[in-house]
């Protein structure tokens, strides 16, 4: 594999991807000094804006605070945002470049109706802005594809919501998660044999479905989706547990065969995914045996639910790495995203 490494990955994405435990540290730490204006107990809502990368750390916030945030959280990817948002609301623009076009419509939107904003990036015109307008943010390190910089990101964004009430992340549990993380790389970056790479040469030739649960690990499994169209340049599809059991499992049944040979589905459990939730997984699997491809379970090792989350990117992310060797591309080049920015740009 190092020999596919050498040939195929000239702008090292594989650096990146070993990167994620040092970028979350180095995230969570510029957010050390944030002070944030507003309790989350004195708002009506929390808005995450932003697009691509920079939108999945919210995802990944909203699903981990979601059994302790005292207001809903919802992310957006939009230009628009939604009637809601006004005074009451905190809107937390996140943009790895800071020009990114909708998370900057959607900044001057909030700004018009009065709400609260926050914002992270790693400069542009987002990071002009917030100075401009004295708003808090948290200025995080540059030079890397967004999607290679999530751990900056989602570190600073989770000690955001850390600060702000959303949530209650102990030394104990973040300690334990960099820990699980450092572990993480260490297996997974052994390109002679690891577990990522073995279901990156499982996944080869196949289309991937990733199915999670509702809680912690359905953002994970929006984070295996897009890995795998950007860094392996490869289609995924996923949905959620319980609710593809209302419908999509439907599809399997006449599905040509041709198509239902050629989809691998892959559920990504946790610990704290609801007993009904565990008997659905068991009996849709049961129900698809001889169906798909193939079908591969994958389940946190540690505890806390941060470690869980960071392990299970982690494994996801390397795979998606991996893949990319596998079917013969660059990881790192997105040429269709730039394409379509340019000819938008030139409209």
């Amino acid at each position: 594999m190092q020999d596919k490494i050498a040939a195929l990955d000239p702008q090292g994405m594989f650096d990146a991807v070993k990167g994620f435990p040092d970028h979350f540290r180095e995230g969570w730490t510029r957010a050390a000094d944030f002070r944030p204006t507003h309790r989350a107990v004195d708002l009506r809502q929390v808005v995450i804006v932003g697009m691509g990368g920079s939108a999945i750390g919210g995802d990944l916030v909203r699903t981990y605070c979601r059994d302790s945030a005292p207001v809903p959280i919802s992310v957006v990817r939009d230009y628009a945002l939604p009637a809601s948002v006004g005074e009451g609301t905190l809107v937390i623009a996140s943009s790895y470049s800071g020009g990114t076009e909708e998370t900057l419509a959607a900044f001057d939107e909030a700004t018009e109706r009065g709400a609260a904003i926050y914002a992270i990036t790693s400069g542009g015109e987002l990071q002009r802005r917030a100075e401009r307008d004295g708003l808090p943010h948290v200025v995080i390190p540059g030079g890397l594809q967004p999607r290679a910089a999530l751990g900056y990101s989602l570190g600073a964004l989770l000690r955001m919501a850390n600060k702000i009430g959303l949530c209650d992340v102990t030394d104990a549990e973040y300690h334990e998660a960099l820990d699980v993380a450092d572990a993480c790389v260490e297996e997974y970056a052994d390109t002679d044999a690891n577990e990522a790479l073995e279901l990156a040469r499982i996944l080869e030739g196949k289309v991937p479905i990733i199915y999670t649960g509702p809680g912690l690990m359905e953002a994970v499994g929006v984070r295996w989706t897009n890995q795998i169209h950007e860094n392996a340049k490869q289609l995924a599809f996923g949905n959620v547990f319980a609710e593809l059991n209302h419908n999509e499992i439907m599809g399997w049944e006449s599905a040509p065969a041709a198509v239902r040979t050629l989809l691998h589905v892959v559920v990504l459990r946790d610990a704290d995914d609801h007993p009904q939730i565990r008997r659905r997984i068991d009996v849709t699997r049961d129900l698809l045996a001889g169906e798909a491809a193939g079908w591969t379970e994958f389940a946190p090792r540690s505890k806390g639910k941060l470690a869980r989350m960071l392990s299970m990117i982690q494994r996801g992310d390397f795979t998606s790495y991996y893949l990319a060797l596998l079917v013969g591309v660059d990881p790192t080049p997105v040429e269709s995203i730039q394409q379509l920015k340019r000819t938008l740009a030139e409209a």
